[in-house]
């Protein structure tokens, strides 16, 4: 399979799974803080920022 074949690909799954991607411009400190942060507590950035967006959501609905 092509590389664009792949990404047609894992689109169309992220679409149906209900995933959007999202950019955000933030200071280079504190990137490196939060990976570093990340990786000491054994959890993946990407779940650390859904568990915080999901507790801000419930204490500001």
């Amino acid at each position: 399979m092509s590389g664009n074949s792949q990404t047609k690909s894992t689109e169309k799954w992220q679409k149906k799974a209900g995933y959007k991607v999202k950019s955000f411009k933030l200071k280079e400190s504190l990137v490196n803080e939060f990976e570093k942060a990340c990786l000491n507590a054994g959890v993946s950035q990407a779940s650390q920022i859904s568990k915080m967006m999901k507790e801000f959501i419930s204490k500001n609905q």
